[in-house]
């Protein structure tokens, strides 16, 4: 095929735009990494967890909070029922439709619209994933949730986020006195058959063994039925070193890493957020990306279907080489 003159400068300008410079600080180019190698990146192979963050705001300050959630923290404000049932209404008449919804935050049940939320996803068809501190914000909404749970049985899953499986660990993230509530709240929703699991950190240095053999002995004592060696029902979060020398991910590595992009939580999910001082929402690439203007993909779900480059260090540290996914599958 002969290449006319006009297409010839539009694939020189291409060719510029990502050619490798000779020197650049690690993640800072979507195209190449610092030494110059193509970075990877990750194809949507189907949408399978849609998530709404619904607001930032949060009844605590967690020491290494992913995305700085507070009481103070309102860079993403409150999404509303109608904001979140647009996009269910999209996701509803794609090809293949996701099987999950999930609502994170800062605190969702904080949100004013989070039972209403839940209940259009519910009564659309899709299972639902809330994660929760099980603190009071979730408390004062005990009988709503218990109508969704026998209205929605085994479609409505809550994950608790608990940080340690003592209360001196969890507390050393958490902040004092936040260890009693959260087990009353996850010993309430064992107690009344939610479909119920946990997220732990791994900031401890502590073998994996070593931390799920301590989480098994905590359910046993509360009486909970949680399987502490099922990684789907209680997942161990890697962290995420802001000043870490981390490697970068290009397209050498997934074979070396033994990693298919296809795992990566990118290939799989998007997320929905609201930024403050912004009229309409807009879908970003993953639930760990807030704030990153890279990673904004549009205001549609067929706007974000494209590919994501992993120019961040999250996508080497949580996702990569930590293994890691939010879904509630892997």
């Amino acid at each position: 095929m002969q290449v006319t003159e006009t297409q010839g400068i539009m694939v020189a300008k291409l060719d510029e735009e990502r050619r490798p410079v000779a020197a650049r600080e690690k993640f800072s180019d979507r195209y190449f990494t610092a030494k110059g190698e193509r970075r990877a990146n990750v194809a949507l192979k189907r949408l399978e967890t849609l998530w709404f963050n619904t607001g930032t705001l949060c009844n605590l300050a967690c020491h290494n909070c992913y995305i700085e959630s507070s009481p103070r923290n309102d860079r993403l404000v409150y999404l509303t029922r109608g904001e979140v049932r647009t996009f269910l209404d999209e996701a509803s008449r794609l090809p293949v439709l996701p099987s999950d919804i999930g609502f994170t935050g800062g605190e969702p049940f904080m949100n004013p619209d989070i039972v209403g939320m839940m209940e259009d996803s519910l009564a659309a068809g899709f299972r639902v994933l809330v994660l929760t501190n099980a603190m009071k914000p979730m408390s004062r909404l005990k009988a709503s949730l218990v109508d969704l749970q026998l209205r929605f049985c085994g479609r409505l899953s809550i994950r608790v986020s608990l940080d340690h499986y003592e209360a001196t660990g969890h507390e050393q993230l958490r902040g004092p006195r936040s260890w009693q509530p959260t087990i009353d709240g996850l010993f309430w929703l064992a107690g009344n058959g939610f479909d119920l699991t946990i997220a732990g950190r791994t900031v401890w240095g502590e073998t994996e063994a070593t931390m799920r053999a301590g989480y098994a002995k905590l359910f046993s004592e509360l009486g909970v039925d949680i399987d502490a060696s099922d990684p789907q029902r209680l997942v161990l979060f890697p962290e995420m070193e802001e000043q870490a020398d981390l490697p970068e991910i290009s397209e050498g590595c997934w074979d070396s890493l033994g990693v298919s992009p296809d795992q990566v939580m990118c290939a799989s999910s998007r997320m929905v957020v609201k930024r403050k001082g912004v009229v309409t929402p807009v879908v970003v690439a993953c639930t760990l990306l807030p704030y990153a203007e890279g990673f904004e993909m549009g205001s549609s779900l067929a706007e974000a279907a494209g590919a994501v480059h992993l120019n961040h260090r999250h996508c080497a540290s949580f996702c990569v080489l930590g293994g890691a996914s939010c879904s509630s599958h892997k």
